[in-house]
């Protein structure tokens, strides 16, 4: 869907979209389609391109604010779906942070010796929580997913520090009031449209500009690295003078920072894992590289990783 095809949906432009999030287009579900669906392809060809059977799978994380029900989790949807009857697993929520979160708790997971293959997800449906007459919301987000499979490694490499946030009181600013247990479905609240994300875009960009960048400034003093020590900084895709800022607090150049808000939108937990997708088909990523994570969401959740790429592939 390209700000062309909005433009004949609600009163914006591809000038106006651009300019303020650096977004050209999303991509939608077919009719139908929804989180598990997305989340299953991800998991085949993880599967597939890591040469495994299902059944060895220990623990499946779905990080992800839209879910296809609020039970069962979708991780068990996905869990019948591929077929990995030797695992257990749960669904994460923490917006555009989900997918770090999941890392985190995948590699906790991992560390502890018990679990040797976590698969983890992050997906977002988002169009099915749109409001497409609200401009200052549906332009923003798409629909995506991507994932990885944590291992145990005996090299240096993996998931060395994060630092992981949140503030609950910034939790009204980003929020699908309708739904869940404080504001069950009614005939008023589909009426009045308490079931689609409503946000305060102003007050969301403060925060994130100031989190995301605190936070990503925090990790790389805390590890003694600066800038020039990070192959290739991946930010959540939320706009792209969010991601400018971001990178200049921590002096990293252009040319290593991964942007592809242009083609994707904000897929929310979908965005860094697709991001890294796309970084290592690319060659941008080898091991050995020491890379960044970094995300704001809803909550308000916030929070970066590092990580020394270690993988097979």
């Amino acid at each position: 869907m390209t700000n062309f095809d909005l433009e004949k949906m609600v009163d914006t432009s591809d000038e106006w979209i651009r300019t303020r999030t650096g977004i050209s287009q999303r991509h939608i579900v077919s009719e139908n389609e929804a989180t598990s669906d997305l989340s299953t392809r991800v998991a085949e060809q993880l599967l597939e391109k890591r040469g495994i059977s299902a059944d060895e799978i220990d623990i499946i994380i779905i990080a992800t604010c839209t879910p296809d029900h609020f039970a069962p989790s979708t991780a068990a949807l996905v869990q019948n779906n591929i077929g990995a009857t030797n695992a257990w697993g749960f669904d994460l929520s923490a917006a555009c942070s989900g997918y770090l979160y999941a890392l985190e708790t995948g590699n906790k997971f991992i560390s502890s010796g018990q679990y040797k293959k976590v698969m983890v997800i992050g997906v977002d449906t988002m169009s099915s929580i749109l409001d497409f007459t609200d401009r200052d919301v549906c332009v923003l987000f798409g629909d995506g997913a991507g994932g990885a499979i944590l291992e145990p490694t005996k090299s240096e490499g993996g998931i060395f520090d994060s630092i992981l946030l949140m503030d609950g009181s910034g939790g009204d600013s980003l929020i699908m009031p309708g739904g869940g247990s404080r504001m069950p479905a009614t005939i008023e609240t589909i009426k009045s449209k308490q079931h689609f994300l409503k946000q305060d875009g102003k007050k969301i960009f403060k925060y994130a500009v100031k989190g995301m960048a605190e936070v990503s400034e925090r990790i790389l003093d805390k590890n003694n690295l600066t800038g020039d020590d990070i192959s290739l900084f991946i930010p959540h895709q939320a706009n792209k003078r969010i991601i400018d800022a971001a990178a200049k607090r921590c002096n990293i150049s252009e040319n290593k920072v991964l942007i592809n808000i242009d083609r994707f939108g904000n897929t929310t937990a979908g965005t860094i894992p697709i991001a890294m997708n796309e970084a290592v088909a690319d060659g941008r990523i080898k091991n050995g590289d020491t890379i960044l994570l970094a995300a704001f969401g809803a909550g308000f959740t916030w929070g970066s990783m590092l990580i020394k790429w270690d993988s097979i592939f």
